[in-house]
């Protein structure tokens, strides 16, 4: 089965996603990132007992700062999938390209561009 998701989006494997840290997260926008989004395994069913929900709430935390900063933490979002949920996870990839498309380009990228 191929899944079809948008094309601007790149995946960054990680062991597990209680390995994401909200550093890693702002420092995907300062590089010019228009949304991140973290997918992890079901709550309860981490190989790792609770990596998921370290990574949600970095993730939150990451949003909040966002938000603060002007950003907007709409931008940052987590996802819990199953292994076998692969329409799932393309079903999310254009649900979040649709959404960081109507928010438009990070400002960060835009002040960049506009400073150059």
């Amino acid at each position: 089965m191929r899944l079809q998701y948008p094309t601007d989006i790149r995946i960054i494997r990680v062991p597990c996603t209680g390995k994401v840290d909200v550093l890693h997260i702002l420092h995907a926008f300062e590089k010019g990132a228009d949304g991140v989004y973290v997918v992890g395994c079901m709550e309860g069913d981490c190989h790792y007992n609770s990596g998921n929900l370290r990574a949600r709430k970095r993730v939150e935390q990451a949003a909040i700062i966002l938000d603060t900063i002007g950003i907007g933490g709409q931008r940052a979002q987590m996802y819990n999938l199953a292994s076998s949920d692969g329409p799932l996870f393309a079903k999310y990839a254009a649900e979040m390209d649709t959404r960081i498309r109507e928010m438009g380009p990070n400002p960060i990228k835009l002040a960049q561009k506009n400073a150059a």
